[in-house]
Order: structure tokens, then C-alpha cells, then sequence
């Protein structure tokens, strides 16, 4: 059986967790899995003063929770698998996703890894003169020519999708291309934000493609806003703007002389002045 301080110490690391559970506005857990040590030191270094990072037992983190009592920390239990890193933190979840997303670095892969994305071998000069590397490159579905002495992949080829396993036989072969497919970092899980459970792929956010869809929605907002003459400080001076513009017209086309339609008016007449003594010239020669 455990000794009294054996138990001690783990009920002083329980309360621990309890006292950041209720301190922090946000809970993050990321696997530890494929993660360098040297990489978790260097993100609690570049975000001290925001983020908590603590390596806990599972089984500890579950007592905490439990001890808490609080329902919507529970569903947080079915990502307390493996080896985890804690995350605590007053930062949203999603600006946490984002920071960690860059801060993690590519390199290249071994068998076992999962691809970071789509692997696409483009058209290109090995730098290999001819040998067992056609043979390589073909096992891994690469068309191959010898052009100059060296070899070719000799056309565009997708060999692994995001999220597939890459073998021993193409990793030995992307590395020997020179191509990093793997990315080495921290992804959340799952995160706990003032009760509510957000899971790893809904944290992930194309911020570029949101920006994109922001700007629109407030150009067609502003459009709108315009049609049908909504006041607001971005929509008050272009509406004043609007206004005075269509007062001008209906001045002048109404022949009402102000300071500044007076100018338009007097130019109006005159080229109706001009075109009527136009048509009673044509007139006149006609007959």
C-alpha cells in the first residue's frame, strides 16, 4: 500500500490543480505525443505571463476534477488519455490554438509520422546521377527520366494526403529530396472555456479566409447601410455627402439659384440656349 506521504503528496497536487482550475478563465490539453522537450521549453518561455503549461498525471487532473464538482468540467475526462501537457490560461482558446500553431516547426519525416499536409513532389532534378535511386523513386510511384547525367521526377505527383502515414520507404526518400512533411508542436485536443467543451478541430481557424469573410460582410454592411440611409458614425458623412449631391441636382434642375448652384444653372441655360438656336438654324434652312 501507498505510504501516508506518498498520499500526502498527491492530495497537495490534487489541491494544486483545484486552486489553477478555479483561477484560470480557460484549460487547454494537448498531447504530448511527437513532442520535443526542447519545444515545450521554448513555448513556456515565449508565452510566460499568458499560458500555465503543466505535464500532469491523468489520473490526478480526473481526482481534481471530481473534487470540484462541476458538471462541465467532466466532459473534459474523455481527452485524459496518453501523455498530456495543461494548458491554463486567461487567453481565449482560439488565440491559444493560433499561438501554438505558430510555434511549431517543420522537419523531416520518419516512418510512423503523419504527413502535415497534402505531398506533392513537383517536376524537378533529383541532383542524383542514375542508380538505385530510380528504383527508390519508382517504389513510392515516381515517374523518373535521366536528363544532363542526373535523374528527374518527371512529373508532378501527389504521394501522401494530409494525416496519412508516411512509411520508411518514402521517408527515406523525401528526406534525399530535401522535402520537410511533418510538423513537430503542440495541437490542442479538446479545450474548457467558462463551460463549454470546444474539441481541437473546431479550434482550428483559417484566419485569412475569416478575415476575408469579415471584410466582405462589412462592405455589403456599409453598401446596405447607404441603401437605405442608415445613420452611424462610418455612414453619416457619405450619406451627408449623398444628400448634398442630390440637392445640388434638384436645384439645378429645378432653376433654383443658390452660392453654389448658380454657376450650373447659368451653364444649363446656355447650352439649352445654344441647342435650341442650333434647331432653329436647321429649321430655318429647311424652309
Amino acid at each position: 500500500m501507498p505510504s501516508q506521504q506518498v498520499l500526502q503528496q498527491k492530495s497537495s497536487e490534487v489541491e494544486e490543480i483545484v486552486d489553477v482550475l478555479k483561477d484560470c478563465k480557460s484549460v487547454g490539453i494537448a498531447s504530448l505525443r511527437k513532442v520535443r522537450a526542447s519545444q515545450l521549453q521554448e513555448l513556456k518561455k515565449s508565452m510566460k505571463g499568458q499560458v500555465i503549461f503543466k505535464v500532469l498525471k491523468n489520473t490526478l487532473v480526473k481526482l481534481a476534477i471530481e473534487e470540484m464538482k462541476q458538471d462541465e468540467l467532466t466532459q473534459l475526462e474523455e481527452y485524459l488519455e496518453g501523455s498530456n501537457v495543461f494548458m491554463f490560461t486567461e487567453l481565449n482558446p482560439f488565440k491559444l490554438a493560433i499561438l501554438l500553431e505558430k510555434g511549431k516547426v517543420k522537419t523531416f519525416a520518419k516512418a510512423g509520422d503523419l504527413a502535415a499536409m497534402d505531398v506533392v513532389i513537383p517536376v524537378s532534378n533529383t541532383g542524383q546521377p542514375p542508380g538505385p535511386v530510380i528504383s527508390q523513386l519508382n517504389a513510392v510511384g515516381l515517374p523518373t527520366k535521366i536528363e544532363n547525367g542526373s535523374v528527374w521526377v518527371s512529373k508532378d505527383t501527389l504521394v501522401a494526403r494530409r494525416g496519412e502515414v508516411i512509411s520508411d520507404r518514402l521517408a527515406s526518400v523525401l528526406s534525399k529530396l530535401g522535402m520537410k512533411t511533418v510538423e513537430l508542436g503542440i495541437s490542442l485536443r479538446a479545450a474548457y472555456d467558462n463551460g463549454l467543451i470546444i474539441t481541437g478541430e473546431q479550434l482550428i481557424v483559417d484566419v485569412a479566409a475569416t478575415q476575408r469573410s469579415v471584410e466582405t460582410s462589412n462592405q455589403e454592411a456599409f453598401a446596405l447601410a447607404l441603401e437605405i440611409g442608415y445613420t452611424c458614425k462610418d455612414t453619416i458623412k457619405p450619406l451627408l455627402q449623398r444628400a448634398h449631391q442630390k440637392a445640388i441636382a434638384l436645384s439645378v434642375s429645378a432653376a433654383i439659384p443658390t452660392k453654389e448652384t448658380i454657376g450650373d444653372i447659368i451653364r444649363k441655360a446656355n447650352a439649352e440656349m445654344t441647342s435650341l438656336n442650333s434647331a432653329i438654324e436647321k429649321t430655318a434652312q429647311k424652309t
